[in-house]
């Protein structure tokens, strides 16, 4: 793992965008060379940056850039997909702008060998990598639920990849009376981590008073170059979460993060005001399309207002498209949203699938209600009964709430106390590494959502 503007990223996944990015650079330039042998016309050089910039967004937003690996089936499927988006892309900028003749005979000639070419680093990639690039080796240092929760953890699907399990080393949690003058004996600790070449070290220990660490060795492994980091440092490097039961707020106060300012303030407003007119005008003929089939099924009205909590804490009205029925809440009560709701509408569950449901909240944060991207904001009832079960819920109200955020894209479709909780360790990821390359990297993984449907109800 790499950390990029605040954000892990994986190095092995990197590697392989580095290499598909060459492979779409080169195959553009290759089809030019064979259809247009003339060494005295000029490359295409800037389209084929374009064409590789778009595929590469394509093939993320289908899902070709995740650490779980798909089928090769599903692979050739995804990338093919990508390359025909791409293509259609490509179409509208190169013939509306006319900057260079590059025709359908480029294309054809350029989608063999990129095609041929990313499977193929595909397949050779993971296989080399698999056999030849070092595998993290960690030592979980605790006792309990916790050193057992990390251990599971680590042999979970597709981690074998990249990380491995090398042992754990026990730590006395608790001691009599009579035992809390007693030195405890640590000096096995180096010779564990020598013996099984051990890269990193979590400490999965909840209670570190009273001489329970063995601070002097690590500090001798830091020193030889073995990581030492907490839990929580651990989960937030590996899933992108702050995880609630082992989080403190002394953990919150000292480390980095919560970075605002005026800047900040400045950068992601502008980001916001950009990135929903442009969506807004894209989109207007599918939004008046959806307003239109709400009134013909289930008639007025045909938008939802509501009220949720904001920045801060402060209550504001909600813009949606009515996906369910006009009584859906005659008792009065507010409802979670679950699975098969039968309050939904047809036309609705076209609509949460799709996310159309989503598109007047543009309309939110072109008033400075809400941010494009953010922790989704909950109604006043919901929050109530939040605050009083979750720790730390109320600091996901620090900075604005988002039409989309980190959970959205990273856990399914929220309907209950527990569901809520998940979703905040992901929120509470966000606040504390909110950057413009964060929220760029939510906006194409929130098109993979779309694209693929997930999550939604």
């Amino acid at each position: 793992m790499i950390r990029l503007f605040n954000h892990y990223l994986s190095v092995r996944l990197m590697l392989l965008t580095a290499l598909e990015a060459m492979v779409l650079f080169q195959s553009l330039v290759l089809g030019f060379q064979v259809r247009v042998p003339d060494p005295s016309v000029p490359l295409p050089l800037i389209e084929a940056g374009v064409f590789t910039a778009i595929m590469l967004l394509m093939m993320t937003a289908l899902g070709l850039y995740q650490t779980q690996l798909e089928s090769f089936r599903s692979t050739v499927q995804r990338v093919i997909v990508a390359y025909g988006l791409a293509l259609i892309v490509m179409s509208v900028l190169f013939y509306i702008t006319q900057t260079v003749l590059i025709g359908r005979g480029v294309f054809a000639v350029s989608t063999i060998f990129a095609l041929a070419g990313l499977l193929l680093v595909r397949v050779l990639f993971f296989r080399v990598t698999d056999l030849g690039l070092p595998k993290r080796r960690v030592l979980v240092l605790g006792h309990g639920d916790e050193a057992e929760q990390v251990i599971r953890f680590l042999h979970e699907g597709e981690r074998a990849r990249t990380v491995q399990y090398a042992g754990m080393y026990p730590v006395i949690t608790e001691r009599l009376p009579n035992e809390n003058r007693r030195a405890i004996n640590h000096d096995p600790l180096m010779r564990t981590v020598r013996e099984l070449r051990v890269s990193e070290i979590v400490i999965a220990v909840k209670e570190r008073r009273g001489g329970v660490l063995p601070l002097r060795q690590l500090l001798d492994c830091r020193i030889n170059g073995i990581r030492v980091m907490d839990i929580v440092s651990f989960y937030e490097r590996e899933q992108g979460i702050l995880k609630i039961n082992n989080l403190r707020a002394s953990w919150l106060i000292f480390r980095d993060g919560f970075d605002q300012g005026l800047l900040r303030d400045v950068i992601k407003r502008t980001f916001d005001v950009m990135v929903s007119l442009s969506l807004l005008l894209v989109t207007l003929p599918i939004l008046l399309i959806a307003m239109l089939a709400i009134l013909l099924e289930s008639g007025w009205p045909m938008f939802y207002r509501q009220e949720r909590v904001g920045f801060g804490g402060k209550p504001f009205t909600i813009l949606k498209l009515r996906s369910m029925r006009q009584d859906a809440e005659k008792d009065g009560k507010p409802q979670w949203a679950g699975a098969n709701d039968m309050r939904v509408t047809k036309v609705g569950k076209f609509l949460r699938k799709t996310r159309i449901d989503e598109l007047p909240q543009l309309i939110n944060v072109l008033r400075g209600d809400m941010s494009f991207v953010g922790p989704r904001p909950e109604r006043e009832f919901f929050v109530r009964q939040l605050l009083e079960k979750i720790p730390f819920y109320d600091v996901r109200h620090s900075v604005k709430p988002g039409v989309t955020g980190w959970s959205q894209v990273r856990y399914p479709y929220g309907a209950s106390v527990d569901d809520a909780l998940a979703k905040l360790q992901y929120d509470l990821y966000y606040v504390k590494n909110h950057s413009l390359f964060l929220d760029l990297l939510i906006l194409v993984e929130t098109a993979q959502v779309v694209l693929l449907g997930k999550g939604a109800r």
